[in-house]
């Protein structure tokens, strides 16, 4: 079968056949004379036919992206998505810069109904400076299209971690305090005082719904939840939930305002360490080459189980700016500043700070990224048992993340992260350092 599609896909000359006396006739091909008629068939849309061929080809060393992206191809052409899929993301784990792969991904996504990872891929892809203006111009539109139909988005993850600071406790073993004016005295803490490790079950559930009307704007609800349980009834069990609801105008091409009242529910050992009702607005903006830009305001009324001194108002503002670098990672940076006003002025801060990351795809499938952030909190007064001078925090956070999408089991991928964060204070009850890891499935829709 293969001789007789070889003779009839390619022109005698190029294909010179020898027959036997039976009548058995055979050619050889070089690779890249299958390659060719392997392309001349799947240009004519005669897939059937092209597939001996790259059958051929899979035994041919350094043809495995030419011939991936052909059966690729046919498979969307056919019917066969997930075929596509799978294909087109082997190329990708092998060379993320393959720009022209990564848009046939998209349009295969797409027809999966997975308009967040298309939009992703498309983002991508729009970074490649070599994109005729005509095909950058289509990124742009369907990128607009899909924004503007994505109607929900929902993502979940669960594993273990453990924690070196379980209870957000001092790294300190002995604190000074004040007993007078010009007097200190060394005191050494109790264990259950400083920070304890352990090993919880943690998890995460987060997801959108964008409802859209005939006229006016659309209504964006959005719900982010985490969690690490250490045992039931134990007194450092972490879980939080966030849900924000509310319209969103498009008011360009690019461009949108979302206006959304907010509620926060954190409780910390069992007791209700938070609680806040507010309201956030966000102007987003996306630009050319896979860039965006962001602000995001919001104020916020807060309440806490650990005593009226910490409830109060809570304030904040962050402006963000992305853009894709190197075809294939996503750089980003943001500037910030909170206002906490509560009750109790030397518990009242204002924290400003800086944020920078960058993270995307590898080779190998490999889904990676860093980041890291560091900030100053000035406090409004002094806490008079430890010091005549108000507090002030100098604050570091880093992130690894590292990820590989190719482990598929029942749709969920592995993944791992590493968090540290540093807190240096003048108070020397509040020094502390934690380094937590997060070993999850996760699973994206």
């Amino acid at each position: 079968m293969l001789a007789l599609a070889l003779l009839a896909a390619a022109p005698a000359a190029a294909l010179p056949a020898t027959c036997d006396a039976a009548g058995a006739c055979s050619a050889r091909m070089s690779a890249d004379q299958l390659l060719a008629a392997a392309e001349r068939l799947v240009q004519a849309r005669q897939y059937e036919a092209a597939r001996p061929f790259l059958a051929a080809l899979a035994v041919v060393p350094g043809r495995a992206l030419e011939r991936r992206f052909l059966a690729g191809f046919i498979a969307v052409e056919t019917g066969d998505i997930g075929e596509a899929v799978t294909q087109f993301r082997a190329i990708l784990a092998d060379d993320p810069r393959q720009t022209r792969v990564r848009l046939e991904l998209a349009r295969a996504l797409l027809m999966q109904g997975e308009e967040s990872a298309a939009d992703h891929h498309l983002r991508l892809a729009s970074q490649d400076r070599n994109l005729p203006p005509e095909i950058a111009a289509t990124i742009r539109t369907a990128r607009g299209v899909i924004r503007d139909q994505r109607a929900w988005s929902f993502s979940f993850d669960l594993g273990v971690a453990p924690d070196t600071n379980i209870n957000n406790a001092t790294s300190a073993e002995e604190v000074d305090l004040l007993v007078s004016p010009n007097n200190r005295l060394p005191f050494t803490l109790d264990k259950n005082a400083r920070a304890r490790s352990g090993t919880g079950l943690t998890g995460s559930v987060s997801g959108s719904y964008r409802a859209r009307a005939e006229r006016g704007p659309a209504w964006l609800t959005e719900l982010d939840s985490q969690f690490t349980i250490y045992g039931i009834g134990n007194d450092f069990n972490d879980a939080s939930v966030q849900l924000a609801s509310g319209p969103e105008w498009k008011l360009s091409k690019v461009s949108n305002l979302t206006v959304q009242a907010v509620g926060l529910q954190r409780w910390f050992g069992g007791l209700t360490a938070q609680r806040q009702l507010g309201v956030k607005a966000g102007l987003q903006s996306f630009l050319d080459k896979g860039q965006r830009v962001g602000l995001q305001v919001d104020g916020r009324r807060t309440e806490s189980g650990f005593g009226t001194a910490f409830d109060g108002w809570q304030y904040g503002a962050v402006g963000t700016y992305e853009r894709v670098v190197a075809r294939s990672m996503i750089a980003s940076a943001s500037l910030f500043v909170r206002r906490e006003a509560l009750r109790a002025a030397p518990v009242s801060n204002t924290e400003v700070g800086v944020n920078a990351g960058l993270g995307g795809e590898l080779r190998s499938g490999i889904n990676a990224g860093v980041s890291g952030g560091v900030s100053y909190a000035g406090f409004d007064a002094p806490t008079p048992m430890f010091s005549d001078r108000a507090r002030e925090d100098l604050r570091i956070n880093l992130r690894a993340y590292f990820g590989l999408r190719t482990i598929r089991v029942l749709g969920f991928s592995p993944a791992i992260t590493y968090g540290y964060t540093h807190i240096g204070s003048n108070y020397r009850f509040f020094d502390a350092d934690r380094h937590r890891f997060r070993f999850t499935l996760a699973r994206y829709f």
